[in-house]
């Protein structure tokens, strides 16, 4: 099945305007940080990783019909759907009706602040050298993958030059797809504006992408 992901917005048209909201605005709904709280209550259970829970929610065929937190919810009773963990008969009874899945964590309530401060650091020992180094010409990959990526679609086969070399991180690609978390390369790639928009960007407009190495080659 082919993966098609419903979230790479940056440079397509026909969105609308985008409208800022107000700093520390952070819900709009009563509902709302319940969903936040779920969320965060099953991912500490290991249950899943974080990429997977991105992919989720970018492959949802309702996407763009939906609000924020609507997605994440829609999400979170996939993935919990997929291992048995929801069923069809609890959505609709609105209730409980079979025996709870086993999870390897539960988060308490009173280990919250200190869990959400510790945060999930995802930098890893490195097993190569890095390729490229600061100051380097480099382009992004040209062909587009059919699985959960970090690469923005404007920044394919762009020609950028490597700004900063963050150490070996998780790669997102590989882990979504329960592959590993195969530790690579990061690096932050500055493009010049007109590289990405053309002519009609803005003079001296620079855009930053944190990629991981296989995303690049030398440019």
């Amino acid at each position: 099945m082919s993966y098609v992901t419903h979230a790479d917005l940056g440079g397509r048209e026909g969105y609308g305007p985008v409208v800022p909201e107000a700093e520390g605005d952070l819900f709009h709904a009563d509902w709302e940080p319940r969903v936040l709280a779920l969320t965060l209550a099953m991912g500490a259970t290991g249950s899943w990783n974080i990429d997977a829970s991105r992919s989720m929610r970018e492959t949802l065929p309702d996407y763009a019909q939906l609000s924020y937190y609507q997605i994440w919810l829609a999400a979170l009773q996939r993935l919990m759907q997929q291992r048995a963990m929801l069923y069809d008969d609890e959505l609709v009874a609105a209730q409980s009706l079979h025996p709870p899945a086993p999870v390897a964590r539960v988060l308490k309530a009173e280990a919250v602040p200190a869990v959400l401060a510790k945060g999930s650091p995802t930098e890893r020992p490195a097993s190569t050298a890095a390729r490229f180094t600061v100051g380097q010409h480099v382009r992004t990959r040209r062909d587009r993958v059919d699985h959960h990526t970090r690469l923005p679609g404007y920044a394919h086969g762009r020609l950028g030059t490597i700004e900063r070399v963050h150490g070996a991180h998780v790669f997102a690609d590989t882990h979504a797809q329960g592959l590993g978390e195969q530790a690579q390369w990061l690096y932050t790639v500055v493009f010049d504006g007109q590289e990405l928009w053309g002519a009609e960007a803005s003079a001296g407009l620079r855009v930053s992408v944190d990629a991981w190495e296989p995303y690049l080659e030398a440019a």
